[in-house]
Order: C-alpha cells, then sequence, then structure tokens
C-alpha cells in the first residue's frame, strides 16, 4: 500500500479554527456527497489529555473524498454524566451497512467539574484518571447520515475483570459482514495493580451490529511483547482479512509512528504481510513540497467500488509528536490504482 500512496492535497482534509481536530472516518451520504465523522475539542485544553473529558464527534462535508471538508454539525455531544459516554465521545468509525448508518465511537463519564483553562489539567488530574479509566466501546445507529442518532444506553464491549481488557477498551474497528455479523477489532489495556497496563489488541465478534458482541481471543491477537501497536483498522479479503495499524515503536514498519499493514485468515491469527509497511509520517503533497508530521495517526481506508480510494488520518504539526503541536487536523491521502 505505502508505494501506491499518491501526493495529499495540502489545501485538503479537515481542520478547525480554536479546535484540536483527531481521528477522521468518512462514508458517501444518500446526497452523493463525502461525510468525514471526527473528533475536536477546545484548545483552551492540552491536546492530550483534554480530548478524555471535552471531546465530541462533530460531521464535516466535502463534494470530493479529499477535501476540504467544511463542519455541519456536532453529532454526539456531551449528555449527562450518568450516562457510559456523558462527557467525551471520541474515535469514530462510520460503515453504511443496507439502509442504515453505524457510528462506532469510544465514549467516557467522570463525576468531577469540567477543567477551565489555567487549571493545570493533566494526566494526574483526577478527571482524567477516571475518564480513562471509563472509556468503553459504544454503538451509535442512524437511517441518515444527517441524524438522528440512537445512542445505545450501554457500551457494546465493556471490560472484563481479570483478562486483558479489564481496564479499559476502546479504538474501535469494525469490519461488517454482508449478513450483519461483525469482526471488531479494538484496544485494551488491562489493571496491573491499581493502574492501567500497556496497549494490547483484541479481537471481539457479533452476529448482528447491535450485539451482543463476545471477545473471541483468549489473549491479545498481536503479542504485545513484539507488537506494540494502536488505532487498527480492518478489513474483509477473499483470503481473509487485513489490517493496519500504528506502529508505535518502529520495529516492525521500520518508522516510529509509522503504519504496519498485517493479514489473517480468521481474524484472530495475525502476522505481518510481506510487505510491512503500510504508510509513513513523511507526506508528498502536491505542490511537490514533503513534510514530517508529528503524528499519523487512526488510520481509516475509505472504500469505493471494493478498492480503497483514500487513507484518512489523524496528524500533527509537532516536532516530537503532539506534546509539542500547534495544530491537528485530518488529512486525505488518494490510493493508485494496483498495477
Amino acid at each position: 500500500m505505502y508505494n501506491r500512496l499518491m501526493p495529499a492535497p495540502k489545501n485538503g482534509g479537515f481542520r478547525m479554527d480554536g479546535y484540536w481536530v483527531w481521528c477522521g472516518s468518512a462514508v458517501k451520504g444518500e446526497d452523493g456527497r463525502f461525510h468525514l465523522f471526527a473528533s475536536r475539542w477546545p484548545k483552551t485544553l492540552p491536546m492530550h489529555p483534554g480530548w478524555l473529558v471535552r471531546s465530541e464527534i462533530v460531521r464535516a462535508v466535502s463534494d470530493r473524498p479529499e477535501g476540504p471538508y467544511e463542519f455541519q454539525e456536532v453529532v454526539l455531544p456531551a449528555r449527562r454524566a450518568e450516562y457510559w459516554d456523558g462527557r467525551s465521545t471520541h474515535n469514530p468509525h462510520i460503515v453504511k451497512f443496507g439502509d442504515r448508518y453505524l457510528l462506532y465511537y469510544m465514549g467516557s463519564t467522570h463525576p468531577l467539574p469540567d477543567p477551565v483553562p489555567g487549571d493545570g489539567y493533566g494526566l494526574s488530574d483526577p478527571r482524567c484518571i477516571v475518564a480513562r479509566a471509563n472509556k468503553r466501546i459504544g454503538l451509535a445507529v442512524s437511517s441518515s447520515v444527517f441524524g438522528p442518532w440512537k445512542r445505545l444506553d450501554a457500551p457494546i464491549l465493556n471490560t472484563r475483570p481479570g483478562k486483558f481488557d479489564s481496564f479499559l477498551t476502546s479504538n474501535p474497528a469494525p469490519c461488517v459482514h454482508d449478513d450483519g455479523s461483525v469482526l471488531l477489532i479494538y484496544k485494551a489495556r488491562r489493571y496491573e495493580g491499581n493502574t492501567l497496563g500497556g496497549m494490547t489488541i483484541g479481537a471481539a465478534a457479533a452476529d448482528h451490529y447491535e450485539g451482543p458482541y463476545r471477545v473471541v481471543s483468549e489473549g491479545p491477537i498481536f503479542p504485545p511483547e513484539r507488537f506494540h501497536l494502536e488505532d487498527p483498522f480492518v478489513w474483509k479479503t477473499e483470503n481473509g482479512y487485513e489490517l493496519i495499524a500504528k506502529d508505535m515503536d518502529g520495529n516492525l514498519c521500520g518508522e516510529k509512528y509509522g503504519g504496519i499493514h498485517a493479514c489473517s485468515p480468521d481474524g484472530r491469527d495475525w502476522r505481518l504481510c510481506p510487505e510491512p509497511r503500510a504508510y509513513s509520517r513523511t507526506i508528498r503533497w502536491d505542490d511537490g513540497t514533503v513534510q514530517t508530521l508529528g503524528n499519523m495517526e487512526r488510520p481509516f481506508l475509505l472504500f469505493q467500488d471494493g478498492r480503497p480510494t483514500h487513507l484518512f488520518a489523524a496528524v500533527s504539526d509537532g516536532k516530537t509528536g503532539f506534546s509539542d503541536a500547534d495544530h491537528t487536523w485530518n488529512i486525505v491521502i488518494p490510493i493508485a490504482d494496483e498495477a
């Protein structure tokens, strides 16, 4: 896939003044236009971990897959703290199935006051600690890309005490089959004492997209001592499944925070593809310039007529990641046809 990535439109994608923009998942709507579902939260909070307490999922629209996308509405706003997703919605992944739009996402809540500018909100803040431990995967369904969206009042994938996903579930990567059944790849962490362990990737399945979902792997589907991955995206092929994900250390694709490409016959037993590099943080723009971005995360492939035509990703202009970034946005990279 890496060798098929074309120059990215420098003025494409989606960004918003005054907001951190992250994630990015697109679908062609019933109006024939392209609708991007992304996350945003105000720049009055730090990029990380501001998303844990103030992220909301929004919809933007464009006549072309590359964009630029124009903000339209908040799709999943905050709701009361007693809801499992009452304080933050994040990680959107949109799927069109028949006459339904399925919006998978991560939600979280906490019972504490919202952070305000200047109060030193960070990873050690009680709001962050509680919100992180409450991260769960959910689903909203609509018969129109314009909504209204029916949110399920409980997560579709909860945590399991004593298992590799005992602390949180997040980063949903669904593959919805023609019969409505689902393979769901997701990120998990477990409790290690009173705090969280390292990132792992699990697999769940459901006979119908509304559930129930059941975890189908006794442990992580990638051995965590070798595969330090985040942000999976999975799709069905003639031979099983393929997946791209963020390589946290760079020891799989050769670049820290670059992308890996993996294959599986059944969605449980995964191996690196013969060409394991999926994408790079070094981008060729359509004006001829080249830029190495601080981040390139949450990869999403737009499929049209059965083939991937565009790679969407969340990016930053930081030098060391998002910790020193001034701006974050969604980028769109066209993918050339296979030779």
